[in-house]
Formats: C-alpha cells, structure tokens, sequence
C-alpha cells in the first residue's frame, strides 16, 4: 500500500488550505546550477548550535548509452556546509508504493524542515505548519531524497512510456543510474553510502544495494529499511497462503488492545507481554491449525476459535465464519464495527468512519497525513527551495501501482531475502537496521521479523543486522516521541554503536 505497499490480492501474475509554511531562518538562493537545479542556502538551529546547510532542488536527466534521454527524476538534496564532504555520509531516501514520492519520509522524518501532524500521530493538525525539523537525519547524514519515474515532478522522457520504469527491475535499473550519475557529478564515490527506505521502499532498497553492488561496484554502508516488505508471501492474503494470517495476528492484538477490545487477563497487561504471549499462540497453535486445514474439527476447531477471538477481540462467530482467517483489511473493518468506526490500515491507532467502498486512499492513517504534506510541499518547493515547475506533484500516483509488474506467477511471491543476504555476505561491512512499528497492519512487525530470521545469515555477519520497534504504525514517525528515538537509533547505526543491538526496543508513545 501507499506509502506502504501496494499487495496484489492474489499471487504476483506478469506482472498528488495552504498555510503559511514557518520563515526559514535563512534563504539565500545560490542561483541555477548547471542541468537546471536550483541551490539555496539554509540556516538552522541543531543541537543547541546554528548549522548551515545547502539545498540542491532539481532535475537529473537519464540518457542510456547511446546519449538519448530516458527520464527525468527529480531530487532534494540537502548537505551540511561545516563538514567535508569526502568522509561524511550520504543517504539516499525513497518511500515505496509503489506509486508514492518521497514526500513522507522527506517532511515528515528525516529532512531538515519537518510537518507539524497532529497530536500523537492519531488526527489532523488543526493547521497545516512546516518547522524545522530538530530531529533531521541531517545531524549525522547528508541526504538525498528521490522521487521514482511518475511520482513528484519525476517524469518520462519525451516519447518514452512511463510504464516502462514501473516493475522491480527497471524500477532499480533507472534509480541506480540516479545514484551512480548523483555520486560522480557531486563527488561522493569516497563518502560512506547509505539507503534508507519505507514499505515498498524496502524492496527497492535492497534490490538497488543489490545492483550498484554488483553491476557497478558501489558498496554501501548500511540499508534502513523502515517497515520493511522484504518478502511478499508475508503479505498476500489469499486461500493457498496462510503465512501472512499467522504473521498478522499479534498486529491484531497489538491494535485490539489499543482500542481496549481484548479481554480481562489481556486488557490489563503490558502491551509488550500481551505481543509476547500472542506471538507464541500464533507461532505454534494457530500455524498448526492452520496446517490440517479441513482435518480441524470439531472440540478442536472451536478452542482455537475462542482463542482466535480472544487474542484479535473479533467475536468467535466472525472468525468461525471466515474459517480462522482474517485478512488485514477485513480486520480493519471489524474491530471497531460496533462503535461504527474503521481503523487505519497503516496505523491501528488510527480512527475514522466508514467511506462506503473502502480503498487504500480512504484509510484514515493515511488521510490524516495526505492534506499537511501536499500543501506544506507545494509551498516548501516554491518558496524555501525556490524551485518553480508547472508540473502535478504526483504525491501518490494510483496509476503506477496499477502497472506495477509483480513479475510471474512461476516466479512466486516477490521476495528480496536472498539479495539481501548475498549482499551481506558478499560486502561484509553492510550493516542492516530495519525498524518495525507495533501498529502497523500494512507491514505487521511480526512478518517483518520473520523475513529477518530467514535472511539465514552466517554467524559471522548476524550481528550486521538489527531490528527497533516502536510504539506507533507503519509510518511510525507520526508520533513525534517514536521520530525522536528512531533518529537516535539511526544517529548511533550510522556512527557504528548498535553492532551488537539487534532488538533495540523504542519506549515512546502509549504504553
């Protein structure tokens, strides 16, 4: 889904009231520089002292090898001005869809200037504010943020079909010639490299890391994969795929226990000891029901029945009826029913009435970001970046994700485990910290470790990969307590000081 994942329904066959954004302490537009990107410069307050930074806003043109254009992508890059360039890091960020720009990560996590959403990450603000951002990644990165062919102002070029970029492969076949084209122009071949990217995001950031690796020889440093979709079994809910109901159930409980819908024994415990004991259900007695499908009957069938309901807080008849499987959408529609609600499909802490014909743009936790991030980015491109275009930012472009090709069905399920870990095994020095939220029922967390687990890494390497989680949904920088200790997390993956850390538990938000 968007900005999470787009999920095909079944297995993978071939396959957009402004108000005033907050001053920028300083603006100096540097002037046009060469390939039409504008550069300004920027003040602001950051760790107690004033750091200056410049912003490169723009188009790079990709030419295949004959010279001719391919595409346009357009990038905000942000570099600190009191630092070398040649030993600092650089992150380059993309959000997934696929269909979606970068917007979110951009203004609502890691860029310098940061959208004020509203309080704990559950409403709309009640007035749309761009601020700077005190918990940019720009303290310890310079950054790079992409936005892939039909999404932002990126385009086709000229008499070249758009729907040709939009699959897996020439997904990461164009963005790795954004990369390689961003690091020789700027001089960045030296500097420690990094990918940070969200939901489908993750996909493409492991498949990029792949690439430039393999086809171009640039090693990267790290990968942030936030709630990740690494392997699309986890995800696709369908009749001959029971992995992704067992992976799911402890999100429900997570989300049930929120809206305070599980029962006495459960209701009243730790958040984190109810996950623990449902994981542990989930694992064992849920996979092995579902594993003797119809030979489940009778005595049996219904403990596990009441079980069910009493780990999800859905009646016992609703899950009888469904045969013990609960999608993630029919969860959203039933666990507030009787208070006439739906939750959010990104975010469980998330509320709003029914639209009818629900759709991924009709969910409430993503509805609650769409309006402050479109309106504070127009006025952001315009007036801070100084960067002026005619063109639809294409914030969420439906029609991507629509043509997606998911690739085969002879191929299964979209999976980049196995390039994740013959990366890391190839490029010892690649770290991964993937960073997971408890709400999140687009990309539960518990199907995020599982694809973890089953990199099968050397022991050598195992301590290269770290998991965090947090008390929030799949875009788990909404609640500004869980933004604060995901920089910090990053902020020390980055300086190397999580090594030995692989389950590093953020404490924010609602206990």
């Amino acid at each position: 889904m968007v900005p999470g994942i787009a999920v095909p329904q079944t297995a993978p066959a071939g396959l957009t009231a402004t108000m005033p954004a907050a001053a920028t302490r300083q603006v100096e537009r540097a002037g046009p520089a060469p390939n039409g990107v504008v550069v300004t410069r920027h003040a602001m307050r950051l760790d107690g002292e004033e750091v200056r930074y410049t912003a490169t806003a723009g188009m790079m043109p990709i030419r295949d090898e004959q010279g001719q254009a391919r595409a346009e992508i357009f990038f905000v890059a942000y570099t600190r001005d009191d630092r070398p360039p040649e030993g600092r890091p650089i992150m380059f960020a993309f959000n997934g869809g696929p269909g979606a720009a970068s917007i979110w990560l951009h203004l609502a996590a890691m860029g310098p200037k940061r959208v004020v959403l509203g309080e704990q990450g559950v409403s709309l603000p009640e007035r749309f504010e761009l601020v700077d951002n005190e918990y940019t990644w720009l303290a310890f990165s310079d950054l790079v943020f992409i936005d892939p062919v039909g999404t932002g102002f990126s385009r086709a070029a000229p008499g070249v079909q758009a729907k040709e970029f939009y699959g897996l492969k020439p997904d990461v076949q164009i963005l790795a010639e954004f990369v390689r084209e961003y690091i020789t122009r700027y001089g960045r071949w030296l500097s420690p490299k990094y990918i940070a990217g969200e939901s489908y995001g993750t996909t493409r950031a492991v498949a990029l890391a792949g690439h430039l690796q393999n086809k171009v020889g640039m090693f990267f440093d790290g990968l942030i994969l936030i709630s990740a979709a690494l392997d699309f079994q986890t995800l696709v809910f369908d009749e001959s795929n029971d992995l992704p109901y067992i992976v799911f159930l402890p999100a429900y409980t997570a989300t049930a226990w929120y809206h305070g819908k599980l029962p006495p024994g459960l209701q009243d415990r730790p958040l984190k000891s109810v996950l623990a004991e449902a994981e542990g259900w989930a694992n064992v007695t849920y996979r092995l029901a579902l594993a003797m499908g119809s030979d489940l009957d009778g005595e049996e069938r219904e403990r596990v029945i009441a079980e069910y309901a009493r780990y999800t807080g859905l009646p016992a008849r609703l899950v009888r009826s469904s045969n013990l499987r609960i999608s993630n959408t029919q969860f959203t529609r039933e666990i507030l029913r009787d208070r006439g609600l739906l939750v959010g499909l990104l975010d469980g802490r998330v509320t709003g009435l029914p639209a009818g014909r629900e759709s991924f743009i009709t969910d409430p936790s993503l509805f609650i970001t769409l309006g402050p991030l479109v309106a504070t980015m127009y006025h952001y491109v315009q007036h801070d970046l100084q960067y002026q275009t005619s063109r639809t930012y294409e914030f969420l472009n439906v029609e991507v994700g629509n043509q997606w090709a998911w690739g085969s069905a002879v191929e299964g399920y979209p999976s980049v485990v196995s390039t994740l870990r013959q990366a890391m095994s190839s490029n010892t020095r690649l770290r991964v910290h993937m960073a997971c939220g408890y709400y999140d029922l687009d990309t539960s967390y518990t199907s995020q470790t599982y694809s973890a687990r089953h990199l099968l890494l050397d022991r050598h390497i195992r301590d290269h990969f770290e998991i965090s989680y947090y008390h929030a949904g799949h875009q788990l920088y909404t609640l500004v307590p869980e933004l604060e200790a995901l920089t910090e997390n990053i902020r020390r993956f980055v300086a190397g000081g999580m090594r030995n850390c692989r389950a590093v538990s953020a404490e924010g938000g609602r206990q």
